[in-house]
């Protein structure tokens, strides 16, 4: 009686049918015979940064490159993380590649677990006391090719063992990357966007010039106020650009005499070549052009008014500052671009707009 109370207890533990009460070898072998759930086995770091990648380049080729493994390598761990979490992460077509819903939803979680590591590495290494790791910096086309090497140098003399990448790109595309600790500084013209996840701080002001061919009629001004510009074609950057905002609210102003704008032009490099060539004048800042003018390739003319002028403005994730080696570049940058300026870090005349 005994041995049926214990078993009919078991049984009930098990939330097994009463009706096998009478059946305890029978239903203890059917017990062990049945498959046991195994835990999923874990998900990996590498995985999930090969994953951000794919999920950000939307291209295997160019996130392989990116990270350095064989393109091989980059489809062999997404499927290994697909299987993982036993859905399907991206769309594969042979000409497109897309997120899956499922996909798109772990994208701010791999961020926040890649940053989380980092933070975690950060903790435990020896970088608390001496910065170290990989600094990954952005900034706009223009800024990374005659700004940044000014800072980039002077900190890498000072902070040997931090491995830096310097990323350009467009304004929006380096702020995403701030947001998802992607990018941990980013450089761009203008104020910063309103997010209480990030931190801004204006370094120093860029005088805005109107670019045009040698030999155009305003070569003749020592400045030009907008009233100036009525009649002209211009070049202009894609909409979502600073430089373009800040062209398109000028011609706004200036009525049905405004300049036209003819041509867009992705690059700042290609606009000011483009000006060079004659294809229309163009509104860029004077570290854009100062190259192009001293050549003679092109006419740089200040533009007068309260818009004048734009600020040169660095971004980063304000939980990323407690990395030293962050905030150590924060301090490098604070400091060179105090040097690059004649009389410091002054913001007489910032521009609203955003670059």
């Amino acid at each position: 009686m005994a041995e049926i109370l214990a078993t009919r207890s078991q049984l009930k533990k098990r939330a097994l049918p009463m009706a096998t009460i009478g059946r305890a070898d029978q239903v203890e072998a059917e017990i062990e015979a049945r498959p046991r759930r195994r835990a999923g086995p874990a998900v990996e770091l590498r995985h999930l940064l090969t994953f951000r990648t794919v999920a950000r380049t939307l291209n295997f080729t160019r996130a392989a490159a990116e990270l350095h493994y064989a393109q091989s390598s980059v489809t062999e761990q997404i499927q290994a993380l697909e299987s993982e979490l036993a859905t399907k992460l991206f769309d594969r077509t042979r000409r497109k590649l897309s997120l899956t819903p499922a996909g798109e939803r772990l994208v701010e979680y791999a961020d926040q677990m890649l940053l989380l590591a980092q933070q975690a590495r950060t903790a435990v290494s020896d970088e608390a006391q001496e910065p170290g790791g990989l600094l990954t910096v952005g900034g706009l086309e223009t800024l990374c090719a005659h700004r940044l090497p000014a800072v980039l140098a002077p900190y890498r003399r000072a902070h040997p063992r931090v491995q830096v990448a310097l990323r350009p790109g467009g304004r929006g595309e380096l702020y995403e990357g701030v947001r998802r600790g992607e990018i941990d500084v980013a450089f761009t013209f203008g104020r910063a966007p309103d997010d209480e996840l990030l931190a801004s701080e204006s370094l120093t002001t860029e005088q805005l010039v109107v670019v045009a061919p040698p030999g155009h009629r305003l070569a003749a001004h020592q400045q030009v106020a907008g009233v100036d510009l009525r009649g002209e074609t211009f070049l202009a950057t894609p909409r979502g650009c600073g430089f373009r905002e800040m062209l398109d609210d000028l011609i706004r102003s200036l009525g049905p005499d405004a300049p036209a704008i003819d041509a867009e032009v992705a690059s700042m490099a290609a606009l000011s070549q483009c000006a060079a060539a004659g294809m229309g004048c163009a509104l860029l800042p004077t570290t854009a052009v100062a190259g192009a003018a001293a050549r003679g390739e092109v006419i740089a003319i200040p533009l007068a008014g309260s818009a004048a002028r734009t600020s040169v403005t660095m971004t980063w994730l304000r939980k990323a500052e407690a990395r030293p080696s962050v905030a150590a570049f924060l301090a490098t940058a604070r400091s060179a671009f105090e040097d690059l300026v004649p009389g410091g870090p002054e913001t007489p005349d910032v521009s609203d707009r955003a670059a």
